[in-house]
């Protein structure tokens, strides 16, 4: 169980897996020991599964980013998944409730690949309908 410390190491380790549980300890004020002992508790029982790697851009281009939103036929959503897979832009599909049933985030150097590329999700047999958002910014990114 997760408690408001608990929970202040892991955003702290989300915005850097590499800094030293000193350096965590001393911004939260709480004994080395502390932050140590806690995070290795949060991995023994799973509620910190490892760490990663955040990679720029290899040629640092700007991307630019887009969601669509998709209303799918349902009994098709598997071959639409599979449709949406093979486009390398594609960085995430969700599967959500509501309006939509799929969320897709891609990117890609230029706006004109984007629009091409939304097009082409509206051609897909079984997509009603689509929706797409122009990502302008990212206030908080914990990726």
């Amino acid at each position: 169980m997760k408690d408001t410390l608990d929970t202040k190491i892991i955003a702290a380790l989300q915005a850097n897996a590499r800094q030293s549980t000193a350096s965590i300890a001393k911004a939260l004020g709480v004994a080395r020991t502390t932050v140590h002992e806690r995070i290795a508790r949060m991995e023994e029982r799973g509620q910190i599964k490892g760490y990663t790697v955040v990679l720029g851009q290899p040629d640092e281009t700007p991307m630019v980013q887009v969601i669509v939103q998709l209303a799918v036929h349902q009994p098709e959503t598997a071959q639409i998944i599979r449709r949406i897979a093979a486009y390398p832009e594609v960085k995430q599909c969700l599967s959500v409730n509501g309006e939509f049933d799929l969320i897709i985030v891609a990117e890609a150097p230029r706006i004109e690949d984007l629009d091409i590329l939304t097009d082409e999700f509206g051609a897909i047999p079984g997509v009603n309908r689509t929706k797409t958002h122009v990502v302008f910014g990212r206030r908080i990114d914990r990726r």
